[in-house]
């Protein structure tokens, strides 16, 4: 379902602030979804507060998280439907993230964070397999491992 290799770089490229060097590739995609709910968050409290510039950062960020960390890293050849189907999910969250920034559309933010969490706490509840020797050749999962 995840590129394992693109996790760190992903993670790294959407700018969450935290150590990622030790962290597993399962791991990587739990704070991916939870930068991506902080930042849905933020943007909430940035449109409670009238703090336009703080929305919108926020909302950037967010979009930035799905879009290029947790969609980007979404193996297509070995995930299946699974990787089309969340694909299609990030997509529609991109686009009422859109929606909250340009209308203030608070319940748009709020659709999107409980979606995020969903996934998170679905992701969560999987046990990462055992770490393999290095040189293994075949990915844990069948393939459909994350991060």
């Amino acid at each position: 379902m995840f590129y394992a290799r693109n996790s760190a770089h992903a993670y790294r490229r959407v700018g969450i602030e935290s150590d990622v060097s030790g962290a597993s590739p399962h791991r990587l995609v739990h704070l991916l979804y939870e930068g991506a709910i902080g930042s849905v968050q933020a943007a909430r409290q940035g449109i409670d507060q009238g703090q336009v510039a703080q929305k919108g950062q926020a909302i950037a960020k967010a979009i930035r998280i799905v879009d290029e960390g947790l969609k980007a890293s979404l193996d297509r050849d070995q995930g299946g439907d699974i990787a089309k189907r969340l694909s299609a999910l990030y997509d529609y969250m991109v686009g009422q993230l859109l929606q909250a920034n340009l209308k203030n559309d608070r319940k748009a933010l709020e659709q999107v964070e409980s979606l995020l969490a969903t996934l998170r706490d679905a992701w969560d509840a999987i046990e990462p397999p055992p770490a393999r020797p290095a040189g293994a050749g075949k990915a844990p999962y069948g393939g459909l491992v994350a991060a």
